[in-house]
């Protein structure tokens, strides 16, 4: 029998792929310790270690399952698209760490009699396996099942595995996806019994008429069975069918509607979960169940900080859980098939699903012109077939599973369109997509990824660049559109979600997209989570692999709570006279909702009461509804809630909110029985040093902020231009302290080295009732030539007992010019710890916006800002220098004063880490610029 290094085929000795199901034949999970042992290489492993009386005691203990390289095994390796190795296929180096594993168990008597199968659902990237001294076969790729025959090899008592796991194989080549490099046996292993007449293999179909509400239910099966499902009166009936049924609840991601059955033969039972729809592409839309749908979808990898890519169904839960909280519709299940039990689930809570194959050459592409790319290379064709059957196979029986995807950036080529020409012979029924194929020879939906909100209209209007091929080009104009990952969500960001969803909801050719991605590969270490390079990589991409929308331990980073805002199912809008509430449902009308309401004044709720919300159907005109108080001076919030307790959620979770306020909300006002002090300044600076009691270090002209990973990744950083012009590294001339009246005026120029360029910054001081008025003048000096610049602001320190910070306006989280619609106006309260968000990278972060006033307060009193008529807010205990210094969190330690920005503006946030830059009206220049705030003591207690 040939090994699996040095060969272009998939394997050898396995039984043909089929679909995952579990059934009340006997298994025997072999998950648990298993004796583990790593060689540097091939040539240094072990001989023997099939050998079932080797001493393996003094080998070490790995879990299974479970990567090595988390157990002190080596370590893990992150790269993007470049391969860890030398490109030559379907050669891999000979430093190629080989890891043996080896396990007893005891087989019970019951199975005399009955066939077995050994089956291994994921084993990273190739493994030989030998039960009892005989060889059974090996297999490659890393993230589908493999199933062998061990019928009268395995015995009653005891029986010995054996296992031989490579980390590089020929398979490595296709696996080329943006994640860490992790090896080992990390899905489950069971042995399955196959009685006589088992059932090998099935397939439902369960289609939806949803013109006659009829539905239409057939079971291809291995061998004659007999179905039953009691809620269509099908009892023992024979499962091929067709079986038409009068009326049947059809399953979408909406209301997930599954029909409890079981097939039966003469040797086992196995349970059925049937959902009834129909998937098609009609007229250039992309429907199912006869209607358009939309996809709020998200790329999820499986990955868990402390385990790598297993993941228990507690984890796969949470993400389904947090994914419906945050109105998420769809997955796609990037870059490979995930653990089965995850399709179960998305199949019982409802997500649409694009199932992409465990297939990415990537790292051809730095070849030039893709050289040596295997998918049009024939000696790689039976590969990529095995890697597309055994994807369909296993999952093919899942009703969330609407579409297809042959694979992930693996270039164009022959292999993938006898993957498609495969695919659409085995399963007609669902729409097949691969984003590179942007001719559309052989796959149903026109994919692109990262595409401009311009491009994306023009997509719309289906009035892209045209092809050459005119027949081409039409047959794409033809097609729905789908952007298969957008808004890429690494750090802080993305920018610009709102516009994408407006193109989205605009045109009928647009499906949407699914966000990159859904979570920071963050491994964690000792307080802090690593990325590629904190490993000793030779070669990585650094913390490009943390671009989630949930930080590594899935807690919600602010861009969650934009995208639940953004993709709301429900719109509230608040019209001059009365509310309007827009369903934007693909199915479900708007029943299993309450309104509920409440009224602020100042921040403080005055009233608040529920409102019945009408059945408003999918698709149809708004609600028009009356305002529930006739009261305008306070801030009216109307949120949809859920009447009634949903498998994913509590009744009154909030599905989406909107707010009504007044032009101005009244500030509060602080009582004072004297003018105040007028402020004690810096003869030689002209910075404020003392306000009352209260030492300060006086605000200032400020730029900078510590770019995020979209202002200084990508293919023309921002954050490079600003260091160029030195934005990070203004120096600061005193041209004059003056008095004009009541009004102190301190003249300054602020400005880099090495440049001409500054700003003229002008601060009049003025003491009034309420306190220490601060106007400030900005005059751009020379030419900036539109240059942008991080933001536009003040900056001051106060005492670092100042530990709380209390704001009227928007919040509670974060906000950026283009990523605010999550945040709500209001009163809210923070330490100022918590005002920092952790991104792994560290970054600029915890902007507040729109703030009316601020107060920041310890033992000793504090400061109110108040402004005029509103200023930003950022507050921490570090500079943003040190912030731009730090590579991870741990790293940021506070120093002896907390750092306030008390901003105009600032620019925007965009995706260029991965995709568009920040559009037009959220970039920030050097212009002339008047703002003013009032700074005030509050006397400590």
């Amino acid at each position: 029998m040939t090994g699996p290094l040095n060969t272009f085929a998939p394997g050898q000795g396995r039984r043909p792929p089929r679909a995952a199901f579990r059934s009340d034949a006997p298994r025997l999970v072999l998950d648990g310790d298993w004796r583990f042992r790593l060689s540097a290489s091939h040539a240094e492993a072990p001989a023997g270690i099939e050998q079932p009386d080797l001493d393996d005691s003094g080998w070490d203990e790995l879990p299974v399952p479970a990567h090595w390289q988390l157990y002190g095994h080596g370590a893990p390796i992150y790269t993007n698209i470049a391969y860890p190795f030398p490109v030559n296929p379907p050669y891999v180096p000979d430093d190629n760490s080989t890891g043996d594993y080896r396990r007893t168990f005891e087989l019970p008597e019951e199975w005399i009699g009955l066939g077995a199968a050994l089956r291994f659902d994921g084993v990273d990237s190739c493994f030989t396996i030998w039960l009892n001294g005989e060889e059974l076969g090996w297999s490659t790729g890393s993230r589908l099942p493999t199933e062998f025959d061990v019928t009268g090899i395995v015995k009653p008592g005891r029986n010995v595995l054996a296992v031989r796991v490579h980390q590089w194989s020929p398979g490595s080549y296709l696996e080329g996806q943006d994640m860490w490099w992790l090896s080992g046996i990390f899905r489950s292993v069971t042995l399955l019994s196959r009685p006589p007449r088992a059932l090998d293999d099935f397939f439902v179909h369960a289609d939806f008429d949803h013109t006659s509400g009829h539905g239409t239910l057939r079971v291809d099966t291995s061998i004659p069975a007999l179905l039953t499902v009691e809620e269509l009166g099908l009892r023992d009936v024979p499962a091929q069918g067709p079986y038409d049924i009068e009326a049947v609840e059809p399953w979408t991601a909406e209301l997930p509607r599954l029909y409890a059955g079981e097939l039966r033969t003469g040797g086992e039972t196995i349970p059925l979960r049937i959902g009834f729809r129909t998937v098609l592409v009609e007229d250039g839309v992309f429907k199912v169940n006869g209607r358009p749908v939309l996809l709020r979808g998200v790329n999820r990898h499986e990955f868990h900080p402390d385990h790598g890519r297993v993941l228990d169904e507690r984890t796969m839960r949470e993400d389904i859980v947090l994914m419906k909280r945050h109105n998420i519709n769809a997955v796609r299940t990037s870059h490979y098939p995930p653990d089965s039990r995850f399709l179960e689930l998305c199949d019982e809570l409802g997500l649409w699903v694009m199932l992409e194959c465990d297939l990415e050459t990537h790292g051809f592409s730095l070849m030039g012109d893709w050289r040596g790319n295997p998918s049009d290379d024939p000696r790689w064709r039976d590969a990529y077939l095995d890697r597309i059957r055994r994807t369909v196979e296993r999952d093919k029986n899942h009703p969330s599973i609407v579409m297809w995807s042959l694979g992930n950036e693996a270039g164009d080529g022959r292999n993938l369109q006898a993957m498609a020409e495969w695919v659409k012979q085995r399963d007609p029924d669902r729409p097949l997509h691969y984003e590179q194929d942007w001719g559309g020879r052989y796959t149903d939906v026109y994919s692109r990824m990262y595409t401009s909100h311009e491009e994306l209209d023009a997509i719309g209007r289906r009035a892209e660049e045209p092809l050459s091929d005119p027949v081409a080009d039409a047959r794409r104009r033809g097609m729905p559109s789908v952007v298969v990952e957008y808004a890429h969500a690494m750090g802080n960001g993305p920018g610009g979600l709102v516009e994408y969803q407006e193109l989205f909801e605009k045109y009928d050719r647009c499906m949407g997209g699914f966000v990159w991605e859904w979570i920071d590969h963050g491994l964690r270490e000792d307080g802090h989570f690593a990325y590629g390079g904190d490993f000793g990589e030779e070669l990585h991409d650094g913390n490009f692999v943390c671009d989630g929308m949930v930080f590594p331990d899935r807690t919600p980073s602010p861009s969650l709570g934009e995208y639940k805002k953004v993709v709301e199912p429900v719109r509230i809008t608040m019209a001059a006279d009365v509310m309007e509430i827009t369903n934007l449902y693909d199915f479900r009308d708007l029943s299993h909702l309450t309104l509920a309401w409440s009224l602020e004044q100042d921040g403080e709720e005055s009233d608040s009461g529920t409102l019945p919300l009408p059945a408003v159907p999918p698709g149809g005109p708004p609600a028009r509804l009356p305002y529930p108080t006739a009261d305008t001076t306070g801030v009216l919030t109307i949120s949809a809630v859920l009447t009634k307790d949903e498998p994913w959620a509590p009744a009154g979770h909030e599905i989406t909110w909107a707010q009504r306020a007044p032009e101005r909300a009244p500030v509060r006002r602080t009582t004072r029985t004297s003018r105040p002090d007028p402020g004690l300044f810096d003869p030689i600076t002209g910075r404020l040093t003392r306000l009352g009691n209260l030492p300060v270090t006086g605000p200032r002209l400020d730029l900078w902020r510590a770019p995020t990973d979209n202002d200084r990744l990508g293919h023309d950083p921002v954050a490079n231009t600003w260091r160029h012009v030195g934005l990070d590294r203004l120096q600061h001339r005193l041209l004059g302290i003056d008095t004009e009246d009541d009004t102190v005026v301190v003249r300054t120029r602020v400005a880099p080295a090495a440049t001409d360029l500054g700003l003229y910054a002008t601060y009049r001081w003025q003491a009034t009732d309420e306190g220490l008025r601060l106007t400030a003048e900005i005059e751009p000096d020379g030419d900036w030539q539109d240059i942008p610049i991080p933001r536009l602001g003040l900056r001051m320190s106060l005492s670092a007992w100042i530990n709380d910070v209390t704001w009227y306006g928007l919040g509670p989280a974060e906000a950026y010019p283009d990523s605010r619609l999550a945040a709500r106006l209001g009163r809210h309260s923070s330490s100022i710890d918590a005002l920092h968000t952790p991104y792994v990278f560290p970054q600029e972060n915890g902007n507040r916006a729109d703030v009316r006033w601020a107060e920041l307060t310890g033992r000793y009193g504090g400061l109110r800002v108040t402004g005029e008529p509103t200023f930003q807010l950022t507050a921490r205990r570090w500079t943003s220098e040190d912030l731009d210094a730090a590579r991870h969190t741990h790293e940021l330690r506070p120093g002896g004063a907390v750092h306030l920005n008390i901003d105009l503006a600032q620019h925007g946030l965009g995706s260029a880490a991965c995709g568009p830059r920040v559009l037009p009206q959220y970039r920030l220049t050097a212009r002339s610029a008047v703002f003013a705030v009032t700074l005030s003591e509050i006397p400590g207690r």
